[in-house]
């Protein structure tokens, strides 16, 4: 029976609307969530990696890797002054044994703008190269078990006719970024707090995924996003929370986490010799499907993250298990007084 549900549910989602891909760790992947996000953070370049298993131990795979780089152009050394972001990123997302999948490749562009040393806005325009993949001749179906097991010799009378095919992708959106973290002899009571807007596949791509049939458009996909990591006065505890929330056609999904961070180190701020570090737990709820217990550690330049998706919704009858999730980042962090580019 959980053979014959992963099948279906790797058939609807073949040929139904369907969403975007998506992690639970949506921090640690800015340029998913908004084409504005590009760039803004402290530093000067950012490498992130992301994989997840959707549901593991289920006999069948569903796999989602993300690789994503960015930079920022002409971003003054000191002082505040506008500025771009940079970035590309891959996505490779491959369900069930059919291999169904998508392949993307993105580029992203930002401006920045602070309005002083507090406020920042920005927005950013995404253009990507998308490919659709699958192979129904690897299933198996009914009309081939021949009493004792399914066998590739009987001809199940299928037609292998899932298309290949590429299409082009458009997406912008805006955001707003408060952060008081600055580059100071003295620590500081550091607040980062972001709220933006999305909007993807703008020009709503044509979908066909059978030969010989009508084409189908994507949904355009609304981003509703808000986050704020805050350091608690005279403490080494601290917040990390989100809300996002997706509008794609008739699908929506609401995704909220909080976690409690704790300071594992104290960064200097003359030299740069020393970063802080910190580690975060806590708890995200994907409504109405998942509870995501999840951890982060970062040290110095790196972030890395781990997740686990514990399946709440109907699904969950058919398959008690969950997805599990790993985040790793690098960036080149402007940290100290004296740091050199």
């Amino acid at each position: 029976m959980k053979n014959i549900a992963f099948i279906i549910f790797t058939l609807a989602s073949c040929f139904s609307y369907g969403q975007d891909i998506h992690f639970s760790q949506s921090s640690e992947t800015p340029m998913l969530i908004n084409p504005a996000a590009t760039g803004v953070f402290e530093g000067w370049e950012r490498v992130t990696f992301n994989h997840k298993n959707q549901w593991v131990n289920a006999g069948t795979k569903f796999f989602t890797t993300a690789l994503a780089a960015d930079l920022n152009l002409f971003k003054p050394r000191r002082g505040k002054g506008a500025y771009m972001g940079v970035g590309l990123q891959f996505f490779n997302d491959i369900g069930g044994d059919s291999k169904f999948g998508t392949r993307q490749m993105a580029l992203s562009v930002s401006g920045v703008v602070p309005f002083n040393d507090l406020n920042t806005f920005s927005a950013g325009l995404q253009m990507g190269l998308s490919q659709k993949f699958g192979d129904f001749s690897v299933l198996n179906f009914a009309n081939q078990f021949d009493g004792e097991g399914f066998s590739s010799d009987i001809p199940s009378g299928e037609q292998n006719n899932l298309a290949t095919f590429v299409y082009s992708d458009l997406s912008a959106g805006l955001m707003y970024r408060f952060n008081n973290k600055k580059v100071d002899f003295t620590r500081d009571d550091a607040t980062d707090f972001r709220i933006g807007v999305a909007y993807y596949h703008i020009n709503k791509p044509e979908l066909k995924y059978r030969l010989g049939t009508v084409s189908e458009q994507l949904y355009s996909k609304l981003v509703l996003h808000t986050a704020i990591v805050k350091d608690f006065s005279g403490s080494k505890l601290g917040v990390d929370a989100f809300i996002n929330q997706f509008l794609q056609g008739p699908h929506s999904e609401t995704l909220i986490g909080v976690l409690l961070r704790y300071r594992l180190q104290t960064g200097g701020k003359i030299t740069g010799l020393n970063q802080d570090s910190y580690l975060s737990v806590g708890l995200a709820v994907r409504v109405n499907d998942a509870v995501i217990p999840m951890a982060k550690l970062m040290y110095k330049s790196f972030s890395f993250g781990i997740s686990y998706d514990i399946t709440v919704s109907k699904f969950g009858q058919y398959y008690r298990g969950g997805g599990l999730e790993f985040s790793l980042s690098y960036a080149n962090l402007d940290f100290a007084l004296f740091k050199r580019r």
